[in-house]
């Protein structure tokens, strides 16, 4: 098993790519892509609690364990891009997706599975911010989707 936690906190400490290839046993090149794809995907020191090894792989290589299944992989970065733009939904992404499984030859994820995969990636893709207050005291407007219009 790869050690992607003290690979990332020795390089937060300073320690050269030999260093760290050294001490965890691991090749200079599995070092190199392990650091860049976590500053790609900004995951920086100091990593919390919840970040073990599994938990970290899983974030950089989220395609690793879907690999596994026999099905075809999903693209997560482009659905995320998709769900952006107006009007794009999951189930239409779903579609899309089956479709192009067909086209290839590849068995698909079925809606459910889809969406729980996508909902795992999207949690530690996402950043929240919980606002603590009081019922009542502040209106909120929720400005995504489609915009409405009058017609007089």
């Amino acid at each position: 098993m790869i050690h992607y936690r003290k690979i990332l906190e020795l390089r937060a400490e300073g320690i050269s790519l030999r260093g760290i290839a050294t001490s965890t046993n691991h090749s200079r090149q599995k070092v190199t892509e392990i650091i860049d794809l976590a500053e790609k995907k900004e995951l920086v020191c100091p990593l919390d609690e919840i970040m073990t090894d599994v938990w970290i792989e899983e974030f950089l290589y989220p395609e690793k364990t879907l690999e596994a299944s026999g099905r075809q992989p999903l693209d997560f970065d482009y659905i995320h891009q998709e769900l952006a733009k107006p009007n794009v939904t999951l189930s239409l992404l779903h579609h899309e997706y089956e479709a192009e499984c067909r086209t290839n030859q590849k068995i698909p994820y079925s809606y459910r599975s889809f969406v729980r995969h996508y909902s795992k990636y999207a949690d530690k893709h996402k950043a929240t911010l919980r606002i603590r207050r009081k019922p009542g005291e502040i209106m909120e407007v929720d400005w995504a989707g489609s915009t409405a219009f009058i017609i007089d």
